[in-house]
């Protein structure tokens, strides 16, 4: 099975578990994957890049916008824009609260800013936006799911 449980990590000392893994057309898988977009997009590493971790924010905001998706039994295109994903769900009788659409800004990191020089540099302020945006996306998400 692709999707099994797969073993507890290590790390200094504390053993740590990964989430439970459920089958691909589960949508909890999808949120898990989000909520591993999103603690990776939180964690401020030593030269990483504002921009590489926006575009794990966008990731996370994908992936939940696909977790309920796959709840509704709506086939998705595996693509980046938000804005899409929105309107398909639209499309399918779901409403999408404000807080949740105005993930739409989010598309913007999983295409340009991420090679150099076609965006200007993500500013701190703007990190803790998107941080903020992909945080409510998973909310709502789990509120639809659970």
């Amino acid at each position: 099975m692709l999707w099994s449980s797969s073993p507890r990590y290590v790390k200094e000392g504390l053993c740590m578990s990964p989430p439970e893994r459920y089958p691909p057309d589960d949508p909890r898988e999808w949120l898990n994957r989000a909520k591993s977009s999103l603690a990776m997009a939180k964690n401020r590493i030593p030269d990483a890049y504002l921009e590489d971790l926006c575009f794990e924010a966008q990731q996370a905001a994908e992936k939940a916008i696909k977790s309920v998706m796959t709840m509704c039994g709506i086939d998705f295109p595996y693509v980046h824009d938000l804005a899409r994903l929105m309107t398909i769900l639209e499309s399918n009788g779901n409403r999408i609260p404000d807080r949740v659409r105005r993930a739409t800004r989010l598309t913007r990191f999983a295409t340009h800013t991420r090679y150099p020089g076609l965006e200007e540099p993500v500013s701190v302020q703007e990190y803790a936006e998107t941080i903020a945006i992909a945080e409510d996306v998973i909310r709502w998400a789990e509120e639809r799911i659970n």
